[in-house]
């Protein structure tokens, strides 16, 4: 049998599907969740800058490093384990603790993050989370619970993977700094099945937080946007001005169109990342398969509330830019198209112009001929006569009949000369 050749990706491609396997949770535990991206230019950081940061902490516990160039990594750190995930604009670390906390959400769980390591983090806190995992209690003491660790105006609670648990949280960050969730696992679910809840909430925040940017992005450019519209639409109300400010209105429509470039250029990249982050928010909370719990708000119903708007406010943004950009370039097509009209009446008024002196020259020109024609003759006839002369003795003619009768030969004679020397210069 022959052997068939392998695409060089195919492994790599095939491994990417289970590169990031959910953690098994027992219940009850525990997990801190961060989230960290640059400031500026998330995209294009250096990645190896966030695994060395990996390898610090790793070391500090003696776990075995990563593999060379990984985005991902799962073991053991002491007591805990250890989830950490490179994307293309953040890094995430997840530490997993068996066991209930004598205090809920106590911010010592992120004791095993060193001060000086989270000091030099290269990039800032994205946002973090606390979330517990306890065994789920009855529907009462759930409600307790919830009134007493949340916020109820923005409390969600809902059960998830058709009541397989109840998932809860406020979406607020707490005097410690971080996010809360709880998570109430009902009898008979599986460890992966924990973890993959704990994973879906862990990336619901992350997701919704990076879509959020686009927000940022679209209030920061509004005024920006604002101003170019402003006077994109005043050159737009002028276009029926003269040639001369056609032209000007052309070079003043040129640099709004290189503003509104810019614009873009500066926005497309973060408001394309958000319509990814907000699908992925929506999918993330549609394969949980959520329900109501205690008549408390759902995730879409929180998400449809307050995403949506900041996400259809990036969206209007977006259209504006893309509008806007259209419209110059339609005024452009406009401006452009009148200055050549007017450069082709200037162009036909000048070559009328050009006609008429052409005209002018030629019968100058002819006028000239007669005169040199007569002067010619003149001379020619004078020459003809004292050659003519000595005739007159013998016909019994005067000089002055002779001259009379040489005249008009000699003028004709002289003409076509002059004619056909004119002709030979034309061709």
């Amino acid at each position: 049998m022959s052997r068939i050749e392998d695409h060089p990706l195919r492994y790599e491609l095939a491994n990417e599907l289970h590169a990031r396997p959910f953690a098994a949770l027992n219940v009850p535990s525990q997990a801190a969740f961060l989230a960290v991206a640059p400031p500026d230019n998330p995209a294009g950081r250096d990645r190896q800058a966030d695994l060395d940061h990996l390898i610090r902490l790793l070391d500090r516990f003696g776990a075995p490093h990563p593999q060379p160039g990984a985005t991902h990594y799962f073991g053991e750190i002491g007591k805990h384990r250890l989830k950490w995930e490179c994307h293309s604009e953040f890094v995430t670390y997840t530490i997993f603790a068996d066991g209930a906390q004598a205090r809920a959400f106590d911010p010592a769980a992120f004791d095993l993050f060193p001060a000086d390591w989270l000091a030099a983090m290269p990039g800032k806190r994205l946002t973090s989370a606390l979330i517990r995992i306890a065994p789920r209690p009855s529907d009462d003491e759930i409600t307790e619970s919830l009134a007493e660790w949340f916020v109820p105006e923005s409390l969600v609670a809902v059960e998830v993977l058709d009541g397989a648990a109840v998932l809860a949280g406020d979406f607020r960050i707490d005097a410690a700094g971080h996010l809360r969730f709880a998570v109430f696992a009902g009898e008979g679910n599986t460890p992966r099945r924990v973890g993959r809840i704990v994973q879906r909430i862990c990336e619901i925040e992350t997701y919704k937080t990076m879509a959020m940017l686009g927000l940022i992005a679209a209030q920061d450019t509004a005024g920006q946007m604002r101003r170019v519209g402003d006077a994109l639409s005043e050159l737009v109300r002028g276009l029926s001005g003269s040639a001369c400010e056609a032209e000007e209105d052309l070079a003043a429509l040129l640099a709004l169109s290189a503003e509104i470039e810019g614009l873009t250029a500066r926005t497309s990249f973060r408001f394309g990342a958000t319509r990814a982050y907000a699908a992925i928010v929506q999918a993330r909370i549609g394969v949980l398969r959520e329900a109501r719990f205690a008549n408390r708000q759902t995730l879409a119903e929180f998400m449809m509330r307050r995403f949506d708007p900041a996400m259809r406010t990036v969206e209007a943004a977006e259209t504006r830019l893309e509008r806007m950009a259209a419209r110059a370039a339609r005024a452009g097509n406009l401006l452009r198209t009148r200055v050549d009209v007017e450069r082709s009446a200037q162009n036909q008024k000048l070559l009328e112009s050009m006609n008429r002196r052409a005209d002018l020259q030629l019968r100058l020109q002819e006028t000239v001929e007669g005169f040199s024609v007569v002067a010619i003759s003149y001379y020619a006839l004078s020459l003809v006569s004292y050659l003519a002369y000595p005739l007159s003795e013998p016909t019994g003619l005067s000089k002055g009949q002779i001259t009379a009768l040489l005249v008009l030969p000699v003028v004709a004679v002289v003409w076509l000369v002059v004619h056909r020397i004119k002709k030979h210069v034309v061709k």
